[in-house]
């Protein structure tokens, strides 16, 4: 006899990773919104600093981390929650938030995560559609909000379509959601988003106590390996909630040494984000040469539909096959689409070029 797993396990969706974490070096790894800088040296040592001590359990309130943030964002300690990445809150989120009977609210094409919370809550999800820029419909989105609705999720700078919408429009969106609807400003890619300040969002937690705004250490900061996320709260209630329904010691002992240490290298950040939009230009330059018009990215990738003709399937394969990996989009969301993170400068040229002998054939 088999074993039984609960009927949720069968709802919810596999998340499409890439698959690249066994390949050659000289592969061009552009699948999965890396940073191609590794940590500065300063963050290596911070780690090399705390590995003596893993025989002990981590801080599990991660009281100096919140403290750096809140002197990084001015907001205070209690109303910041810390994750095992970002994706580590908003999980916690449905299951704090979400039950059978309630409401999810998000856009889509969006990040892939945002459909495991309706299957493992049991909860009613509301996809709405991109508008024809790939560009969150907020209008859309108010439209959808009933009593029943608990949460509503805004991806901005989008993922997979590199979109943003002006913080003028998200303020005004923010006016009219019920105060009894939890709403996730998911930030993952805010660094790199130059229609504005990318702090300028932290003002809006003073008028809406029902705004959170999650952001990651995976990114800009080049953390990925060692899953740092957190949130930014209006309340304090948030973080209480998700903290409640996880695992304790959800952050360990060395992805908060390096989060910590990378908050004081803001230098490093506008740096890197310098790097991003000059590849973001020139990846664009590039792909327009190749007749294709992709979104306007706000983020550390490109999003774009395939020239007529291509099917996405040989399209990526064949890259694979010349030592490029990039996201497919029929696996977030839009079949004949394709992602493709920034890397470095010569990554990015051998991506176009291959993708001309592949499109020219």
């Amino acid at each position: 006899m088999a074993i039984e797993f609960s009927s949720r396990v069968q709802r919810i969706p596999v998340y499409p990773a890439a698959s690249a974490y066994a390949l050659p070096e000289d592969v061009a790894l552009l699948a999965s919104n890396e940073s191609p800088d590794p940590p500065l040296q300063a963050v290596q040592d911070a780690v090399a600093a705390v590995l003596g001590g893993l025989n002990r359990y981590p801080d599990p309130t991660n009281a100096k981390l919140r403290r750096a943030l809140s002197d990084r964002t001015g907001v205070p300690a209690p109303r910041i929650a810390i994750g095992n990445g970002s994706c580590d809150i908003l999980l916690a989120a449905g299951e704090a938030l979400l039950e059978p009977g309630a409401e999810l609210v998000y856009a889509w094409p969006s990040f892939s995560v945002y459909p495991h919370l309706e299957a493992a809550s049991g909860a009613t999800g509301i996809r709405v559609a991109l508008n024809d820029r790939d560009e969150h419909d907020l209008d859309a989105m108010l439209r959808e909000i009933t009593v029943a609705t608990r949460l509503v999720i805004v991806c901005n700078p989008n993922n997979p379509t590199s979109t943003a919408v002006p913080l003028a429009d998200i303020a005004a969106f923010l006016a009219q959601v019920p105060r009894h609807v939890c709403v996730i400003l998911d930030e993952a890619y805010c660094e790199f988003n130059t229609l504005e300040d990318p702090d300028s969002s932290i003002d809006l937690l003073a008028k809406h106590d029902n705004l959170v705004l999650l952001r990651t250490f995976s990114k800009i900061y080049g953390l990925c390996g060692l899953r740092v996320g957190y949130a930014l709260c209006g309340g304090d209630e948030f973080p209480t909630a998700v903290n409640q329904v996880r695992q304790p010691f959800f952050c360990n002992a060395a992805a908060q040494a390096a989060a910590i240490e990378a908050l004081r290298h803001q230098d490093a950040v506008a740096e890197r984000v310098e790097r991003a939009v000059i590849a973001r230009v020139e990846l664009e330059a590039g792909l327009a040469d190749l007749g294709i018009t992709p979104a306007d990215s706000q983020a550390n990738f490109a999003w774009f539909d395939l020239p007529e003709g291509f099917e996405e399937k040989a399209i990526v394969e064949g890259l694979a096959a010349r030592g490029v990996l990039v996201r497919a989009g029929a696996a977030l969301g839009k079949e004949g689409a394709l992602r493709v993170t920034y890397g470095t400068p010569a990554q990015n040229d051998r991506f176009l070029h291959e993708l001309g002998v592949l499109i020219g054939d």
